[in-house]
């Protein structure tokens, strides 16, 4: 099957950019001049809030939000995070719900590259990692959107990035768990470069096994609130 493109921005691609980027990627995809791309960056930091965000998870320091037409809530991207867009077109019977699940397993996949033990918690979307005491922390995030059968959005993975960002909104519209980092959770730096080898090895797994019908994802939870947006009539499973 052919490989997806990986465009790997260098430094820190301003947002707005890759939004056009994915645009264009999926304009591509859709007109079948693509088989699909993988784009791997780091933003400035920014906040950006999904179709679902509340007026009580905004910034509580007046910093500006741009508004995407992903699914999800609130989130921040910054330097030390990884950012993933996989723009694909998705296998018919249509399956979001698949799909977020095997973008789940990409990031719990990662994490186990680098010693982390990261896991699904039932009722919510993305990867966590528990502490001793039981509690978990958000390590990577999942926002998609699906327009015409191709994807746009998708992961982004906490790798070495400072987490003050977070204090200022409900992350994701989550207020009794935290966030942290593989850096944090792995006792040893984990950079962006560390992860994003893996990164596109395994979505590209993704991709292979969505298309011939071995998923690598794990189906044992499903959230209840997948964070995905539709423009067209496609049905998401809520």
């Amino acid at each position: 099957m052919p490989e997806l493109e990986v465009v790997r921005p260098p430094g820190l691609l301003p947002y707005a950019d890759g939004l056009a980027l994915q645009r264009a990627l999926h304009a591509d995809v859709v007109a079948d001049r693509s088989p699909g791309a993988l784009v791997l960056c780091e933003h400035p930091p920014v906040y950006t809030a999904g179709r679902r965000t509340e007026p009580s998870d905004l910034p509580t320091n007046g910093a500006p939000v741009v508004e995407v037409d992903r699914g999800g809530r609130i989130t921040w991207h910054g330097p030390g995070q990884l950012v993933a867009y996989p723009i694909v077109r998705l296998a018919e019977p249509l399956d979001v719900v698949a799909w977020v699940r095997d973008l789940e397993q990409v990031i719990l996949d990662a994490a186990a590259a680098v010693g982390v033990r990261a896991e699904r918690v039932d009722g919510r979307s993305g990867a966590w990692v528990r502490s001793d005491g039981g509690s978990t922390a958000k390590v990577g995030a999942i926002g998609l959107h699906v327009a015409e059968g191709v994807t746009s959005h998708g992961i982004a993975i906490n790798c070495d990035n400072a987490l003050d960002a977070y204090g200022a909104i409900v992350p994701c519209g989550i207020a009794d768990a935290g966030v942290t980092t593989l850096t944090r959770a792995a006792g040893r730096p984990v950079t962006v470069d560390e992860i994003a080898a893996v990164v596109a090895s395994r979505v590209q797994g993704a991709v292979h096994g969505m298309q011939t019908g071995t998923r690598i994802a794990h189906p044992q939870s499903t959230p209840a609130r997948t964070p995905t947006s539709t423009s067209t009539k496609e049905r998401i499973p809520a």
